[in-house]
């Protein structure tokens, strides 16, 4: 039984959603958002628009992969509302010598070691804020797959090491750190 499935999601205030033969089209105030609702071979769930709320449910209850996709299309479609109202972000930092962030143009500078800088196209539909230092920054969008997968892309230039701490790093993430060699 799907916890995540079972509750219908609820259409926001400015949010229109509408149904096509595969996807789900959302739009909101801070944009668009389209989720794919069928698969390779057949639809695994039922998604209707009833009202101001949006229900899911599978097509066989006892279909394993069925029951499966149902709380993962319900997640996605409430991913989806959330983008378009409010937006996701993904705060980052940067910690070593010469390290810093810049947006130039519609790219993302990295200075992170290297004896080169390292540029980042930054995709269509996300934007990069510079914080308050130019070791901090801010990954923002509509859709968290995107945002998520972009952080990790830009985590992935220099990882953060375990004995000085240094390299790209979520601002949530707690770094384990290892010590160093004993004299």
């Amino acid at each position: 039984m799907s916890r995540a499935g079972k509750y219908p999601i609820e259409i926001k205030a400015g949010v229109t959603a509408e149904m096509t033969a595969t996807a789900l089209n959302i739009k909101g105030p801070k944009g668009s958002l389209s989720v794919r609702l069928d698969t390779k071979n057949a639809p695994l769930v039922v998604v209707k628009i009833e009202g101001a709320q949006i229900t899911v449910t599978p097509k066989d209850a006892d279909d394993k992969a069925s029951r499966a996709m149902w709380g993962t299309m319900a997640r996605n479609i409430k991913q989806a509302m959330d983008g378009v109202t409010v937006g996701f972000e993904k705060a980052m930092g940067m910690k070593g010598v010469g390290f810093k962030a810049a947006v130039k143009g519609k790219d993302l500078v990295l200075v992170a070691g290297y004896s080169h800088d390292v540029v980042m196209p930054i995709p269509e539909g996300l934007t990069v804020e510079i914080g308050a230092t130019p070791t901090e920054f801010v990954i923002k969008g509509i859709d968290k797959n995107m945002v998520g997968q972009f952080a990790d892309k830009v985590r992935k230039v220099r990882k953060p090491e375990p004995y000085k701490g240094k390299g790209i790093f979520y601002k949530n993430e707690k770094i384990r750190r290892k010590e160093g060699k004993k004299k």
